[in-house]
């Protein structure tokens, strides 16, 4: 989201973003002189609740909430995003406080705007009020580009936030990328929507998986884990992933249902309590197996309720399946396959430093192809 602040020595309202490479910044409006400092933070800090309600349409869009009947979740969300057009109007003539009494609306967005039209209305400045009102217009339209996939500009800021929904162009847009590059180029995390960049990931991830399993003998489902042997590497999710695909779900199952789930836990809910208390039932005959003991002491030991990081689960997850990716390769590294195409640069016990990077350059290639034609031969799974 946009964060506002007030610069106290040029006397300005600032706005602020992420864009995955680091922060941008705008002059806003210049404030008037003489105005209470906290009627300007007031104004600031509904301006963030303001970007901070908008983005979260775009995080938590109608379509990931399932039905959209009368009174259900989906259609609150509908509701919220159909707002947008009440938000001038309410930053122009806010609701004000009469005979004691104030209207308060039940949109978190439309409710914003008002408490931004009411620090203006405090502050009583005609110019900043068309300042502001064209500010919140670009917010609002960097949202709806970032819903079309479009993530230029101030839409940016899409690629540091988590989704619950993948968008189909953002999806293809990664695909491209991880073409180029299987292992997974830079722009994947300062120009594609997290969760979008890892369903492409999964599809690819699966992809390694499939080449891995063939030069290795492992099950594909199993390389992540079994590369873990070679390198340290975060294996838990990457496996999870290979085993939802192997069950049956598409990569954009599989991505959108772990990402939800965490985003969930950040939300304070927990939508399955029954998956809860197997996992606990799982973890303590795990335990009790591990300690010898019948009835375990679990007063100091922790479970963890999503394997995601629950404030940046989208781009954990995509930093996980690109490591499981670099995983498949050092199993089919660790096979031998390479080692005839590299015969003319002599005995690898003899090679130096410049030969062992010429060696490691061909294999990450030479995997890279393989990945690229196993991708291609079950594109329809990412369709």
């Amino acid at each position: 989201m946009t964060r506002y602040s007030v610069d106290l020595d040029q006397h300005q309202l600032i706005a602020s973003w992420g864009t995955g490479e680091g922060d941008l910044s705008i002059r806003i409006a210049a404030l008037p002189d003489g105005a209470d400092t906290a009627v300007l933070l007031a104004l600031a800090r509904s301006l963030t609740q303001l970007s901070a309600a908008a983005w979260r349409t775009y995080t938590h869009p109608a379509s990931a909430a399932g039905s959209l009947d009368p009174d259900s979740e989906g259609r609150r969300r509908e509701r919220e995003r159909e707002a947008f057009g009440e938000v001038p109007g309410a930053i122009a003539e806010p609701h004000l406080p009469h005979g004691g009494a104030m209207m308060v609306s039940y949109s978190a967005l439309v409710e914003s705007a008002h408490r931004v039209g009411r620090a203006l209305h405090d502050l009583d400045d005609e110019a900043l009020v068309k300042a502001v009102l064209a500010e919140a217009a670009l917010e609002l339209a960097a949202v709806e580009n970032a819903e079309l996939g479009d993530l230029t500009g101030r839409a940016q800021q899409a690629v540091l936030l988590s989704r619950e929904d993948a968008s189909p162009v953002q999806v293809a847009a990664a695909d491209r990328l991880l073409q180029q590059d299987p292992f997974g180029p830079a722009e994947l995390f300062s120009a594609v929507d997290p969760t979008a960049a890892a369903v492409a990931a999964a599809h690819w991830l699966a992809a390694a998986a499939e080449v891995a399993a063939e030069s290795s003998g492992e099950h594909p489902t199993q390389v992540v884990l079994e590369a873990d042997n070679i390198e340290s590497l975060p294996h838990e999710t990457p496996t999870l992933v290979l085993g939802l695909i192997e069950d049956g779900a598409t990569p954009h199952e599989a991505v959108t249902k772990l990402v939800r789930h965490a985003m969930h836990i950040t939300d304070g809910l927990l939508l399955d309590p029954v998956a809860l208390r197997d996992q606990l039932e799982d973890f303590e005959e795990t335990v009790a197996e591990y300690t010898g003991e019948t009835d375990p002491d679990l007063d100091d030991v922790a479970v963890r309720l999503t394997p995601l990081d629950p404030k940046r689960p989208a781009r954990d997850l995509l930093e996980d399946l690109l490591a499981g990716i670099h995983g498949c390769w050092l199993l089919h590294s660790d096979s031998g396959e390479d080692d005839e195409d590299d015969e003319d640069l002599g005995d690898a016990e003899d090679w130096d430093d410049e030969q062992a990077e010429e060696h490691q350059r061909r294999s990450h290639e030479r995997f890279a192809q393989l990945v690229r034609e196993t991708a291609a031969a079950n594109r329809d799974r990412l369709i």
